[in-house]
């Protein structure tokens, strides 16, 4: 039961302070996939409109994808760079649209290259047998994976798990963790 330094998230690479657990206060870039957090991108927006500048991203200059499209062909662009933070999107939008099979199969490679989102997606894909049979060993042994790496909802997780399983000595030292993690 060791406990990470920081968020999941990591630091915003602008201000090096430690990003919000909430996605809704972040921005994931699509040109460098790089998440800012809302005050680095709110100041870098005041700064465009007060001098009349293009919109760019505030980490890499690159502009600003105008259409989902382009937000996509960012994406793409990325994965091809092997950006574990892409491929994991990318394995978003293929579950969105009900493409498991694919999702699967982002999800993994970006797990493999060790994105801890992408480990917590698997999990929900084992759990919901969507592109893949129910298992629950690898659902467990991707839930581990992403809750060492400090992401807050597999710790809760293997806190339900471990209580299932008649250990709710366990299940509390997770949930305990999964607090302080936010």
């Amino acid at each position: 039961f060791k406990q990470p330094e920081s968020s999941h998230h990591g630091d915003c690479p602008i201000c090096c302070l430690p990003l919000p657990i909430d996605n809704d206060k972040s921005t994931l870039m699509s040109c460098c996939c790089k998440l800012i957090c809302d005050g680095c991108d709110c100041a870098n927006v005041r700064r465009e409109v007060r001098e009349k500048l293009d919109r760019k991203c505030p980490f890499c200059r690159h502009p600003v994808p105008k259409s989902e499209e382009e937000f996509k062909r960012n994406i793409l662009r990325r994965i091809k760079a092997n950006d574990p933070v892409a491929i994991r999107q990318m394995g978003g939008y293929c579950n969105q649209e009900g493409d498991y099979d694919g999702a699967i199969e982002y999800f993994k490679k970006a797990a493999g290259l060790g994105d801890l989102g992408a480990h917590y997606e698997l999990t929900v894909m084992y759990r919901n047998r969507h592109g893949v049979e129910k298992d629950k060993k690898k659902e467990v042994y991707h839930l581990e994976k992403a809750a060492i790496g400090g992401e807050p909802f597999a710790r809760h997780n293997l806190g339900v798990i471990e209580n299932e399983n008649g250990r709710p000595d366990r299940a509390v030292k997770h949930w305990i963790i999964a607090a302080k993690l936010g």
